[in-house]
């Protein structure tokens, strides 16, 4: 036994949006912390307006870079096991300064003298942790501010 067809109507509001009408991605985030629950709260905050990438340490955030990524920013926790923040940054140096350029720090707030001699120093931001996401997000949204009007894309 077979049942009469029944018309079907479509709606817009029910047919898939065209990819034009995706939001744009305003930069290209990596984070860099070995704390999966840090990584995965900051690529909830954060992907909204960006696209997030999360690794969990100095050497892996080094692989993509290696291998050619490039990021607007790069969100990187101080203290981690086998390479820390600042050992990152420094690799970075030798591997691809425009990348080192891009680093905001993320702590805890405790600091080897060493430490702080580095973040006496160097130029890049430092967020505290706990963290206030709304100030999370205006940190990352005027570095890439200051990488446009770098390249001049600001105008």
């Amino acid at each position: 036994m077979s049942l009469p067809g029944v018309p079907v109507e479509v709606s817009p509001s029910t047919l898939p949006r065209p990819a034009t009408e995706a939001r744009k991605r305003e930069g290209r985030i990596l984070v860099v912390d070995d704390d999966p629950m840090v990584g995965t709260t900051l690529r909830r905050v954060l992907e909204r307006d960006h696209e997030v990438i999360v690794v969990e340490s100095g050497r892996e955030a080094l692989t993509l870079i290696g291998a050619g990524q490039r990021y607007d920013v790069i969100l990187c926790d101080v203290m981690m096991p086998q390479m820390t923040g600042i050992e990152l940054h420094a690799e970075l140096g030798r591997l691809a300064g425009d990348q080192q350029e891009r680093m905001i720090f993320v702590t805890g707030g405790t600091f080897t003298p060493k430490a702080r001699a580095f973040f006496d120093k160097a130029p890049n931001a430092l967020i505290e942790k706990p963290f206030n996401l709304r100030n999370l997000r205006a940190v990352v949204r005027e570095q890439l501010q200051l990488l446009r009007a770098g390249a001049g894309l600001d105008q």
